[in-house]
């Protein structure tokens, strides 16, 4: 495993500067005895994890994994905290209020685990520095915003090309849709039926559609508040709490070498207000018919 320390990004001061010499790392992760060997939290010490996003799914996403007991983390956003994300953002609070969210994240994620070593990316990733951003990674997990799906589709692809699994869990409704990325099955595009040359609007639409092909959140959901133009939708602190729950317990499987992990074309969908459990197999990805007929209504839609 890698221990992300490569000096990228912006380093957060060391241990002494938080806690004293006392904090023990065995202690602080002795309650998973029995659910992780000693020898599969030594591994998990070891692994770096790298978190695209910051707000309400990267950052529940890094406070699950740093409770785990991941040694090591490469997170990036260039956005700041404020009032909007209040309902569903963990690290949103009347302090943080205008501070990037990576920076404030990496200091509540020390907090956890003094030991911890963070590797800070306050900026926006593009082909630049993406490669800089995973260098050193084991695993990349997705916590960026529905609409920047352009960053998205570069990140797996990156990710794809350094042979790292990558995991990418979202919120819908009061549900979370997830799926796993193996770096020698379908590729992000492929499943998603995506390219440069398609529309910006269609690309939000497919990913939409191929997050969770059996939308069990469409009864409940108002669409009428998903507006494109300013990037805005509906979101719930609670599904958030459930995507770090799922995309944990898939990390955790893919870097301790355990089964069964599933990946695409491989989907699920767990809607807690209405108490389903949605899983299947795409074959044909977003290319299949029926995935076609929901691209075609929701484009209807909102075009």
């Amino acid at each position: 495993m890698n221990t992300c320390n490569k000096p990228d990004g912006k380093d957060l001061p060391t241990r002494s500067t938080y806690y004293p010499e006392s904090w023990s790392y065995t202690e602080a992760f002795s309650r998973h005895r029995g659910l992780i060997t000693v020898a599969e939290q030594a591994r998990l010490k070891q692994s770096c994890v790298a978190i695209i996003g910051a707000g309400g799914v990267g950052g529940v996403h890094l406070m699950t994994l740093a409770r785990l007991g991941i040694g090591a983390f490469r997170i990036a956003d260039p956005d700041h905290f404020s009032p909007a994300n209040f309902n569903r953002q963990c690290g949103a609070t009347i302090s943080s209020l205008g501070k990037n969210k990576a920076t404030i994240m990496a200091e509540q994620a020390r907090a956890v685990n003094p030991d911890v070593k963070l590797q800070v990316f306050p900026q926006a990733i593009t082909r630049e520095n993406v490669a800089d951003f995973l260098d050193g990674a084991d695993i990349l997990v997705d916590g960026i915003d529905f609409f920047a799906i352009q960053t998205r589709r570069l990140l797996f692809s990156e990710a794809r090309r350094r042979g790292l699994w990558a995991v990418t869990a979202g919120p819908v409704g009061f549900s979370t849709a997830w799926l796993v990325f193996s770096p020698t099955g379908i590729s992000f595009d492929d499943y998603f039926d995506l390219c440069d040359s398609t529309p910006h609007l269609d690309q939000l639409i497919a990913f939409a559609v191929g997050l969770a092909p059996r939308a069990s959140h469409l009864p409940y959901l108002d669409l009428s508040q998903v507006n494109i133009d300013s990037e805005t939708g509906p979101s719930a602190g609670l599904a958030c709490n459930l995507c770090s729950g799922v995309a944990a317990a898939e990390v955790l499987k893919i870097l301790l070498g355990r089964k069964p992990v599933r990946p695409a074309p491989h989907f699920c969908q767990f809607d807690a207000y209405r108490g389903i459990l949605r899983k299947g197999r795409l074959l044909f990805g977003n290319r299949g018919p029926w995935q076609r007929l929901k691209r075609w209504w929701l484009r209807k839609k909102f075009a």
